[in-house]
């Protein structure tokens, strides 16, 4: 199993999350590619130590959405939001090369994750950089990647609450944040282990995942990252990443 995390999500000198310590846990890092948040020098050093740790590197794109952290939707023209995705992992493209990496993945961010007017633009910036897309296992835009010969991987959550369709509970709602350590380790052994997720209102969910994710912007999220490694390893669950 693949443990994932968003990293970089800093900006000048604003810090958030403790990148360097999720780095010693996950093996894939989602990295900010300046839109949503981020910055060029904080890219090529998430780049830097994850090609130092062994960790799989991913551009996480978003809206171009600083201030809403790319949490809020807008209203793009299709081809332009193509453009900047495509935008966004060119530049992640470049920073990673500069430190012997390379960008394995594409990861859409926030509003733009759950944007279903805006699949067609996120396929077409996958085409045309050639990258596998990391989603939710049978969502929309898991099912138009693949229509369209895009290699998808799933990937559930294990500190977010889910509904009985199988989506995210929204963050504006009470309870969509998970941060019991037992909780979170739970869910994060259910879906490596036997593959389900359990909604809110106790409904067992079919969820085949190749990754789980880990946000780096959850309250305590290093020991929640290093609790869910440990129980995994203690399962016996290899970890590594979903593409290497």
């Amino acid at each position: 199993m693949d443990l994932n995390a968003d990293l970089g999500e800093g900006f000048g000198r604003w810090e958030l999350g403790d990148d360097e310590a999720l780095l010693d846990v996950v093996t894939s890092a989602n990295v900010a590619c300046g839109f949503h948040a981020g910055d060029a020098a904080t890219m090529r050093r998430i780049c830097e130590l994850a090609a130092r740790q062994g960790v799989a590197v991913g551009a996480q794109v978003g809206y171009r959405d600083l201030a809403g952290f790319g949490r809020r939707f807008i209203d793009y023209e299709l081809d332009q939001l193509r453009d900047e995705i495509i935008y966004q992992v060119g530049a992640l493209q470049a920073l990673a090369a500069a430190e012997g990496a390379r960008v394995r993945y594409l990861k859409p961010h926030g509003a733009l994750y759950h944007a279903t007017a805006h699949i067609d633009a996120i396929v077409e910036a996958a085409q045309a950089t050639g990258l596998p897309v990391l989603c939710a296992p049978g969502s929309p835009l898991a099912t138009a990647a693949g229509d369209a010969v895009v290699p998808v991987y799933a990937e559930g959550f294990a500190d977010r609450a889910y509904r009985a369709d199988a989506t995210l509970l929204p963050r504006s709602k009470p309870g969509a944040v998970i941060t019991d350590q037992e909780e979170v380790v739970a869910r994060a052994l259910l879906m490596a282990v036997d593959q389900r997720v359990i909604a809110l209102d106790g409904t067992v969910l079919p969820h085949a995942v190749d990754s789980i994710c880990l946000h780096g912007d959850t309250p305590g999220a290093v020991a929640l990252a290093r609790a869910v490694r440990e129980a995994l390893q203690y399962a016996d669950v290899p970890l590594r990443p979903f593409l290497s």
